[in-house]
Formats: structure tokens, C-alpha cells, sequence
């Protein structure tokens, strides 16, 4: 079926059903970023295969409401779909919900698939569709009768990492989920989101490509831990360590039955993070408590050994990063480079590292105007040709078994405009700005974006994305719960947590700038002023210079760069061969 003959059908069903409006999310039951083939209900309905985005169907008119980081990507992959864009004004806001409010009248129905939205999004929709007499049901499935061949869910094996990478048992983390049950006067605790469940079990899997998770559920009470998950997925040694961690196994479709039955006072459940479904099971006598998973901060703050595990798993990292960029330089000029090749040889050369597992994400490798893409992702239809002129974006990282890489660097490919060198040198402003922040204990995300932001904002400049997120521990690439964006989100920044510094500008039809490091936050001293904090940079991977306008930076920017690539040779340089050492030695002299 073709994408808009797929929309006649859904719309069908809504009749048959006496539906007004059907809202279909970008989710599974797990409130997943990264889906598994299963739950990919956007895309096999529209086409749009981005990440974040929400549809919503009327008999009248179909939309995918999306960001400003999907807006051209989502143009292109709905035409002729029957769906039309319809730009967020406000990320990640439930604005369809709005909109649905607007067109349908008092007595109409709403309806979704309650196992697809998080409990947060289904309130959204209730709390502003009800008050207007329209009827809201979260249980209902339109696609399964309709999605022919949909996939099954995925049975790759599991394993548990040792204590020695995780740098903290299993036991000892659920003993610290149960304390911060007993702080919230909860008797039971339901983790949905895969990366919590990793960690806490210090287990990882293979269902969802890029993140090293298992799908599964764990129940947590005062006395008892169940993991449902599908049983062969776990070998019998594994299981058998599991029990010994005082960790039962059950299947994974048994979660909803035992929701449905338990008998406790309370439960603490995340609205972000568990789905509408599992909320509508817990017994109507059982108290929920809404608030973030516990272990959703405390994954967020990297132990020592983690940490140094990182620091390991960045210099391998900056091996293969500086091979493939060697390799570039010395290939462009051929002709038989692209956009979905060079994502391949980086991947090549990422595992031939010890220890790879797999890319944390898919390479977006933007040349020219598709390096104004925030979110690009290159296919067989919009592949380019490199040649040696312009500007290339490549934003990648690997999934290693000590550690998950994220980062962005901008290379020109041949002699750069004017206009050019001036975004890039505004942009890597931004990074040091960031990157050298000393901040008082406290301090909130939104005020690291603001330095971040103010060498762009001062030129009347800026970007639509955020300047950075959590990263996990051979997890997740994006986590929480901290966020550098402008919303004034409550987290405070942390000493050990990781998180991405990643300013951009994207002039579209012309080209895109984004250059990211991970940094670690760390204490930086004390005065009768109070505790303070700053950053420690992790990637080491050059930063080229020979697009910087040098009049645009303070001496104090022009010593941190130095310092940056002469530290990123002294960490490098003893694992390259004579002739890598000699080129990184070239692309690190300072200015």
C-alpha cells in the first residue's frame, strides 16, 4: 500500500469506529526515542522517518506536527503522502491536541493507542479536548489490523555487564532506587524506559539499533524486583546471576497483568516515561505517585570508574575519528566519495577500535546545503557527491562496551566564503564560551545555553535546537534528566554528569555549522561566595583552523583552542602510525 492509501484506511476505521480524530505518536510502550522496527507507526503510516513528531487525522485533513529540526526533512518525505507538515512552534508541545480542540465539535471522539503515548501526552490531550465535551479514548489500535507484515518485536540475546565497567553492582543500585521509594512514601516503583532498566540491572541488549537496550519492564516493591522480559532472551547463567541479585524473571507481556493486580498502597511512575496503558492499569484503590524515575538521576551521575572508563573509550574514539579524516582529505578529490559512504568508512574505522559495539546514532554526514539539516539523514534518493569544494558536517559516535561517543565537526573541502568562515568561527566561539563556563553549584541548563548562545546572539545570530544533552554510560546517547535548552527546565547541573556542548547556524540552501564536544561536569573550588563548578572536555578530536576569522576571537578563545588541539595530540599521538602523527601534528599547530 502505497503511504496515502494507507491514511484512506486508517480513516475507514475511524468511521467504522465512530472516531473524529486519531492521534498516532512517535513511541512505543517504553516512550522510546529510537524505536524498534515494531513500533515505527509514523513512518509506515507517512513516510516521515524522523524521530519526534506526532499525526493527527481528521476525515478532513491529515498533519505531522514537527520541529524546526524536521521542517525540510518532513516537507520532502510527506509529499504525495496525503499528510502535510505542520511546524511546532513550541517543541515537543501537544499542539495537535489544540488544533483537534479547534476543528471538531462538543460530542466528538478522539482516540489512541495508549500503549504509543506516555501518560504525560494522554493528559495533555484530556486536560484540553474534555473540558470542549470532546470524549478522549486511549485504548484504541488502529494500525495493527492494517500494518500487513508489521515486525515483530525483536529477540536478540541479553547480557550483564561486570562490576568493573559499571563501576557499581546491581544490588547496591536497587538498594538506592528503594530509598528514594521509602523518601516518597511509595510501596512499589514501575520502570518502563529501557535505558533505566539497563542501568539499574546493569544489563544490555540489541532490540533497538543504535542504544544497547533490552525491551523489557521492572516491578520494584519493598520486597521484591521482577524483570519482565521475553525469557530467551537471557541464558540460563544469566538468568540464574539475575536471582542471585535477588532478581526474579517473568515474561514480558505478563507486566500489564501484574499492574492490574497489585496490591500496595502506592506506586511511583514517571508521566514521561510510562505509557498511557500501564497508568490505566493500576488498580483504581492504589495511590500513584507521579515524579521522574529515581534512577533516571542517579544514572546521571557517572561513578569513577565510569568515568575513567570514558576517558579510555574517547582517546579510541579520536583514533578513529582522526584516521577518517585523514582519509577524507586524501580521498575528496576522487570523486567517488559521498555522503553515505564516508558514514560508512567511519563506521569501518570505528570498529576496528577494541571494544565497538556499535554507532550510538546514525551519522549525519551534511554536505553543503544538507549540512543545514540539523537532523539530516542521507538516503540512496538524496546522497551527494563530495567534491573538493564547500563545507561537510559530520555529527557521529560509537557505542562502546566503556562508554558512548557523541560528536560534530565541520571540515571545508576546498577554499571557504567569507560568510562561511564567519558562522564557523561564531559557532566555535560558542563552543569555548560554553566549554570554559564557571558556574555557582545550582545552576540550571538554561543558563548554560544563554553563554553558550551569546557569541551568535551578539552578531544577531542564533539556533533552533538545543545546546546540549545527557549522555549515557554505554547507554542511551540522549539522556536526562539535564538538558542545556532555553526551557526552564528544573535540573540542576551536577558534578559527573556528562553532557554535550553543541552550538550551530544553518543557513538553509547554503550550509550548516555544528561543532560538539562532550564535556564532564566537575567542582571547580570554593569561595565565601560558595561552591563552584565547571567543565572538563572528554572528545579529543582536532578542531580545524583553517576556517577560523581570527579578528572574531579573544585571545582568551585563541589560547583555548590551542591548548585544546595540542592536548588532543599529546593524547593521540602515541597510538597513530609516523605518518597519522605527523598529519594531526599539521591539522594542530596553533594560530
Amino acid at each position: 500500500m502505497k503511504h496515502i492509501e494507507k491514511l484512506a484506511a486508517i480513516r475507514e476505521a475511524m468511521k467504522v469506529q465512530g472516531i473524529d480524530g486519531y492521534i498516532i505518536p512517535s513511541s512505543d510502550p517504553h516512550i522510546s526515542e529510537y524505536l524498534p522496527e515494531r513500533y515505527k507507526c509514523i513512518a509506515w503510516a507517512s513516510g516521515f522517518t524522523g524521530s519526534a513528531g506526532t499525526l493527527a487525522i481528521t476525515q478532513d485533513f491529515a498533519g505531522l506536527w514537527t520541529d524546526s529540526r524536521y521542517f525540510v526533512q518532513a516537507a520532502e518525505q510527506l509529499a504525495g503522502t496525503g499528510f502535510e507538515l505542520v511546524k511546532l512552534k513550541a517543541q515537543g508541545a501537544a499542539e495537535y491536541a489544540d488544533w483537534l480542540g479547534e476543528q471538531l465539535g462538543a460530542g466528538a471522539k478522539v482516540a489512541f493507542d495508549g500503549n504509543l503515548a506516555s501518560l504525560l501526552v494522554a493528559q495533555s490531550v484530556q486536560h484540553t479536548l474534555e473540558p470542549l465535551e470532546i470524549t478522549v479514548d486511549g485504548h484504541v489500535d488502529l494500525l495493527s489490523s492494517l500494518w500487513e507484515g508489521r515486525p515483530a518485536l525483536p529477540k536478540a540475546q541479553a547480557y550483564l555487564l561486570d562490576e568493573n565497567i559499571t563501576g557499581q553492582s546491581t544490588v547496591s543500585k536497587i538498594e538506592a532506587v528503594r530509598a528514594e521509594m521509602k523518601k516518597n512514601r511509595t510501596e512499589a516503583h514501575l520502570i518502563s524506559s529501557l535505558d533505566d532498566l539497563a542501568w539499574l540491572l546493569n544489563i544490555r541488549g540489541q532490540d533497538v539499533p543504535c542504544n544497547p537496550v533490552v525491551l523489557g519492564f521492572v516491578l520494584i516493591t519493598t520486597e521484591d524486583t521482577i524483570l519482565y522480559i521475553e525469557p530467551s532472551k537471557l541464558s540460563a547463567q544469566a538468568t540464574e546471576q539475575l536471582k542471585g541479585y535477588g532478581v526474579r524473571v517473568a515474561p514480558y507481556e505478563d507486566v500489564f497483568k501484574a499492574i492490574s493486580a497489585l496490591d500496595v498502597a502506592s506506586i511511583l511512575i514517571d508521566p514521561k516515561r510510562t505509557c498511557f496503558a500501564v497508568f490505566d492499569s493500576v488498580p483504581k484503590q492504589v495511590k500513584i505517585v507521579e515524579k521522574t524515575n529515581p534512577s533516571t538521576s542517579l544514572k546521571a551521575i557517572k561513578n569513577k570508574i565510569e568515568i575513567e572508563n570514558n576517558r579510555h573509550t574517547f582517546v579510541k574514539d579520536g583514533v578513529a575519528l582522526t584516521r577518517f579524516f585523514k582519509w577524507l582529505e586524501e580521498n575528496v578529490s576522487s570523486g567517488k566519495l559521498s555522503e553515505l559512504s564516508i558514514a560508512d568508512k567511519l563506521r569501518e574505522l570505528r570498529e576496528s577500535q577494541e571494544g565497538f559495539v556499535d554507532v550510538s546514532f546514525t551519522t549525519i554526514a551534511g554536505y553543503l546545503d544538507h549540512g543545514a539539516l540539523p537532523h539530516y539523514s542521507a538516503n540512496e534518493k538524496s546522497n551527494y557527491i563530495l567534491q573538493p569544494k564547500g563545507l561537510l558536517l559530520v555529527d557521529s559516535g560509537g557505542q562502546y562496551q566503556t562508554g558512548t561517543t557523541d560528536i560534530t565537526r565541520v571540515v571545508t573541502l576546498g577554499a571557504a566564503t567569507q560568510e562561511e568562515k564567519e558562522d564557523y568561527t561564531l559557532v566555535l566561539k560558542g563552543t569555548i564560551e560554553g566549554s570554559q563556563a564557571i558556574f555557582p553549584t545550582g545552576t540550571r541548563g538554561y543558563q548554560i545555553d544563554a553563554i553558550t548562545r551569546r557569541p551568535l546572539w551578539e552578531t544577531l545570530r542564533n539556533y533552533g535546537h538545543g545546546t546540549g544533552h545527557g549522555v549515557g554510560f554505554f547507554l542511551n546517547v540522549h539522556e536526562g534528566p539535564q538538558v542545556f535548552n532555553p526551557a526552564a527546565i528544573d535540573v540542576a547541573v551536577e558534578p559527573g554528569m556528562i553532557t554535550s556542548i553543541e552550538p550551530g547556524l544553518y543557513r538553509v540552501g547554503k550550509h550548516g555549522i555544528r561543532i560538539e564536544n562532550l564535556v564532564l561536569t566537575r567542582k571547580a573550588g570554593s569561595s565565601e561566595f560558595g561552591d563552584f563548578l565547571d567543565f572538563e572536555t572528554l572528545t579529543i578530536c582536532y578542531i580545524a583552523t583553517d576556517l577560523i576569522e581570527k579578528s572574531l576571537l579573544d585571545k582568551k578563545h585563541i589560547a583555548w583552542l590551542n591548548n585544546y588541539n595540542q592536548w588532543v595530540f599529546d593524547q593521540l599521538s602515541t597510538h597513530l602510525n609516523a605518518e597519522e602523527k605527523n598529519w594531526l601534528a599539521d591539522k594542530c599547530q596553533a594560530i
